[in-house]
């Protein structure tokens, strides 16, 4: 009685250590923490962007609506959250992506008039403000990708085997949404003087 005691708890031993309970529960924590690290950097560029705009306004006079446009852009940006709950759903992905893309539809439409208006270009704090930009959005790129491959990481747990058993039995995660490419990114955009 004891040998087969001892072979059943080997055994359990072993399937349990080898499901992939643990595994998956760090991949799922990854993604959330990925997550945080994608809405900290566009918390920066909410944060970061209305000071440095004020500051180019004075020089920025003549095209206050485009400032305006970000501005307005940068609030409704605010407006639009998601939360880890909702990583799965791709039509609230789809809408912070929205969000998102009209706050760098403003903003490129600003680094417009940069080139329009040499006087803007030479004023030290308008190139303080491009750099800011360029920073910022090179920043939040950098956080998509990491949060698109803690995305990939645990998509992989929860399907390959045996992890798909445990998640089927224990758990039933469902895959969470990466980010992807605004429609017609694909197409290099055209910039008009």
């Amino acid at each position: 009685m004891k040998i087969r005691t001892l072979l059943i708890l080997l055994c359990s031993t072993l399937f349990l250590s080898s499901c992939g309970y643990n595994t998956i529960q760090q991949n799922e924590e990854a993604v959330f923490a990925a997550w945080a690290n994608v809405e900290a950097t566009y918390q920066r560029r909410a944060d970061l962007i209305p000071n440095l705009v004020e500051t180019v306004k004075a020089y920025a006079a003549h095209e206050k609506d485009t400032l305006t446009e970000v501005t307005n852009a940068r609030a409704k940006v605010g407006q639009v959250s998601i939360s880890t709950d909702k990583l799965s759903d791709a039509a609230a992905m789809q809408k912070f992506q929205q969000a998102q893309g009209k706050l760098s539809g403003a903003l490129s439409r600003l680094l417009v008039v940069a080139e329009r208006y040499p006087d803007l270009k030479a004023s030290q704090n308008f190139r303080d403000l491009q750099n800011q930009l360029e920073g910022t959005e090179n920043r939040i790129n950098v956080a998509r990708q990491r949060y698109n491959k803690a995305v990939q990481i645990f998509n992989s747990s929860i399907r390959t085997f045996p992890n798909n058993l445990t998640n089927n039995f224990l758990l039933n995660l469902e895959r969470k949404e990466p980010f992807k490419a605004d429609a017609g990114a694909a197409q290099a955009p055209k910039v008009k003087f």
